[in-house]
């Protein structure tokens, strides 16, 4: 990763919940590279084993983040730990926003609690999400910009890393909370709209869409993940909020276009009103300059360039992603 500053984490013990996922396994890929022993907690519910399988020094255990019974022996001699495993997926958050809160916060609060009592965690990662700001009311976003979530997804993730701010203030949990605009890249876990789009052109030439008006900040995923993992090792930050973003926005229709001239595609928009959200965010923009302060981090990959990435992976590998919560159940 040409930074000689992850040579810390080199033979270190990290755990990573949720690692098999989209920016999960880019973070276990990173880690073992680094040399990192890299311990993985998923239950594999949209996450993928495939996309961890080829790494070295990475072992996988199927579990349940809910099953508090387990971590004591999960965080044990565990010198880092990211929490980056979370019921992701905004639609669903409206149908089951009790197992959102399961997940997002209570699993949290344990996975934090646990890591308290081992005592051998120097740092604690938890991964929170730029949805927790709502629309901007100032572009771009800095850390103090007002949190009015949007979603119960997004009061979920907000929940969590308020909940691991006390934790840091009250017990000396060694906390950093990274909060990313929305990634993209390989390794697709869930129907968002990048690949919506490009799974959709890949069958042919009319995209079928919600709100094409929606602004959002789009960062490359490998991007993301070397922001999360620079904040294991920077010195000075336990305590801090960060933005990981790239302080640029495109709307729906803008990405449509960009992606069908990648695809020599001439493209057909239709609008399907039931793909509207009750309450959409209408702009996110980051101010990303607090982590380029704190961990020299700023975004490498350009748009186009990600997008070229992301179109190459779906065409080999197609969007193969479990039926979303929504589709199996009524509101509970």
């Amino acid at each position: 990763m040409g930074n000689n500053v992850f040579e810390i984490l080199k033979g270190k013990e990290i755990l990573l919940t949720g690692g098999c996922g989209f920016i999960g396994s880019e973070v276990t890929k990173q880690l073992s590279e680094i040399g990192a022993n890299v311990t993985i907690i998923d239950n594999l519910s949209s996450g993928k084993e495939e996309y961890i399988k080829n790494f070295s020094n990475v072992t996988l255990i199927k579990s349940e983040l809910t099953d508090k019974k387990s971590l004591p022996d999960l965080v044990k001699d565990k010198e880092y730990v990211i929490d980056l495993a979370a019921l992701p997926f905004i639609p669903d958050s409206y149908y089951i926003p009790r197992k959102f809160f399961d997940v997002n916060v209570n699993a949290t609060i344990d996975l934090a609690i646990a890591v308290i009592k081992e005592k051998s965690a120097k740092r604690f990662v938890h991964i929170s999400s730029s949805e927790i700001y709502g629309t901007a009311r100032y572009i771009p976003m800095d850390e103090n910009h007002p949190t009015i979530p949007h979603s119960t997804y997004a009061v979920s993730k907000l929940a969590g890393e308020r909940v691991v701010f006390t934790l840091y203030k009250e017990h000396n949990l060694p906390a950093v909370v990274i909060r990313p605009f929305n990634s993209f890249g390989p390794n697709v876990t869930q129907p968002y709209i990048i690949p919506e789009i490009i799974n959709q052109l890949l069958n042919g030439n009319q995209v079928t869409l919600g709100n094409l008006n929606s602004k959002r900040d789009l960062t490359y995923v490998s991007d993301t993940a070397r922001g999360i993992i620079l904040s294991l090792v920077k010195e000075g930050i336990v305590g801090e909020v960060l933005n990981l973003g790239s302080q640029r926005s495109f709307s729906i229709k803008e990405l449509v276009d960009m992606i069908s001239e990648i695809m020599s595609k001439d493209v057909e928009i239709k609008v399907d009103p039931s793909r509207f959200r009750p309450f959409d965010v209408d702009n996110l923009v980051a101010n990303f300059d607090r982590a380029n302060r704190l961990l020299g981090w700023k975004p490498e990959v350009s748009i186009k360039d990600g997008l070229s990435m992301t179109v190459d992976w779906l065409k080999e590998n197609g969007l193969h992603i479990n039926t979303p919560y929504h589709d199996q159940y009524e509101l509970e």
